[in-house]
């Protein structure tokens, strides 16, 4: 068995060529956990459009039910809704 002891220029390639190494796999660690905030954010942001969708829906039934019921107190008409007067056709 014959050994060859490396140059001193030869370690410190193999050293950066191993820091290299280290750092891109350290950068690929952290892009995947940016990726994972990222989609944790985009579920929440998903969730928060739903309920608000749902809760837009529930407002415009909440407005044609009032219509109904105004209408059927004080007719067709138009109201003024800075004076409060409502105005029959």
């Amino acid at each position: 068995m014959l050994e060859t002891k490396f140059t001193d220029e030869e370690m410190v390639k193999i050293k950066d060529i191993q820091k290299q190494y280290f750092d891109v796999q350290s950068k690929l660690g952290q892009s995947a956990i940016s990726k994972l905030r990222l989609a944790q954010q985009i579920d929440g942001i998903n969730v928060l459009e739903e309920e608000l969708t749902k809760r837009f829906i529930e407002i415009q039934e909440d407005e044609q039910k009032f219509i109904a019921e105004i209408t059927k107190k004080y007719g067709e008409g138009t109201l003024n809704p800075e004076s409060g007067i409502f105005i029959t056709k």
